[in-house]
């Protein structure tokens, strides 16, 4: 049964009548480019064909009322000039954020009756919270004929997680779930929002390996990683670590802490690195992708330390496969998640039965394999 036809029919069930309209926004995976968003860098991301699926229905009073299908099957109700933050259903709180965040500029909404299901896998680093609020946010622009923008729309998303949910995430997750093109990665200056679509091309797979090492981002050392960023961008007197170069870095390095400099040098390398996939890609160069993600992982998991030994041994059971043929690398906010690799189509077997024949046994956790295309963003 597709995600469509699932909700559609929750939504009967639900509510007696049959949906106005279905919405969808996809998840995303970072192909490279991870903890550079917030400090105003570059990322390259794809939408992926994993999402958020919202049936709907307008209210003629200002109650929303959410029937979440994966959060154990749980309802919350709430008026919408009455929002405040539930500890009890912490997915409420996305909707709320959302909902909120919209209202600054269109303050007139109504309620609406919604059925939410969703097959992106959670806690796993492919962005479920930021396709839910893009989700929300494409089922009110068109219940309402909203004239909503995507870049609008992904800002009001990281906004209603900043401001409401208590997670610094950048704008990269918001911004590709509403403007991703298919079949393309985007590669997106996270300092003014400009963004280039780059092909993927079309013998390779997007090769996704859930860790199901758990991770929840609210109450990691993500927050704190930030912190030790802009800490960096003020000791050289700039708004964020996209202005400082790897010669101003090195020069300064006897007088920044230790751990600092690793955490910029980080962000600063990996910069240079998403240029360099994205040159990589359309020119078809995997020797070059292969170099570049490699590295990437290398500086996430040395200067920056937000893998796991699980996320390291995925990523070195791929590469010993995978060769120049392709990239590998963790993926997301670290500290658990996913690996994500580019690999030839004609590599994909081979690579499935190295993780499934592995991973369990080196690490007694079962791997959880997603093989996915690039899809279209929900405003694109």
């Amino acid at each position: 049964m597709t995600q469509q036809a699932l909700v559609q029919g929750l939504f009967e069930q639900q509510f007696q009548s049959a949906a106005e309209l279905v919405c969808h926004a996809p998840g995303r995976v970072n192909i490279i480019g991870d903890h550079t968003d917030y400090n105003d860098g570059f990322v390259l991301p794809a939408a992926i064909n994993y999402g958020t699926t919202i049936a709907a229905s307008k209210r003629e009073d200002n109650v929303v009322k959410v029937y979440a299908h994966d959060c154990d099957a749980q309802t919350n109700e709430f008026i919408l000039n009455e929002i405040s933050f539930d500890e009890e259903m912490m997915w409420s709180n996305y909707v709320k954020g959302t909902l909120q965040a919209l209202m600054t500029k269109y303050p007139d909404i109504k309620g609406a009756d919604l059925v939410v299901t969703g097959n992106v896998p959670q806690g796993a680093g492919l962005s479920s919270s930021a396709s839910f609020e893009v989700a929300i946010l494409k089922t009110f622009t068109e219940l309402y004929q909203l004239d909503l923008d995507g870049v609008t729309a992904a800002l009001m998303g990281q906004r209603a997680e900043n401001d409401f949910v208590g997670c610094n995430c950048g704008i990269m997750d918001q911004l590709i779930s509403a403007m991703g093109q298919k079949d393309h990665a985007m590669l997106l200056d996270c300092k003014d929002l400009s963004f280039e679509d780059a092909p993927i091309p079309d013998n390779l797979t997007l090769f996704i390996v859930n860790s199901n090492v758990k991770r929840g981002l609210v109450d990691s050392a993500y927050n704190l990683r930030r912190q030790q960023c802009e800490a960096v961008a003020e000791y050289f007197g700039v708004s964020a670590l996209r202005e400082v170069t790897l010669e101003q870095l090195n020069a300064a390095q006897d007088k920044i802490e230790p751990e600092l400099f690793k955490r910029a040098r980080h962000v600063v390398s990996e910069n240079a690195r998403v240029v360099a996939t994205l040159k990589a890609l359309k020119t078809n160069d995997m020797a070059s992708m292969s170099i570049a993600m490699k590295a990437s992982h290398n500086s996430l998991r040395d200067d920056f330390e937000v893998t796991t030994k699980e996320m390291d041994g995925l990523v070195e059971m791929i590469d010993g496969v995978l060769g120049t043929n392709g990239g590998v690398r963790m993926t997301g906010g670290g500290f658990g998640g996913c690996i994500v690799a580019l690999v030839p189509t004609i590599m994909v077997e081979q690579i499935e039965e190295v993780v499934n024949s592995k991973y369990e046994k080196t690490f007694g956790l079962k791997p959880n394999i997603y093989l996915c295309t690039a899809t279209q963003g929900a405003f694109r």
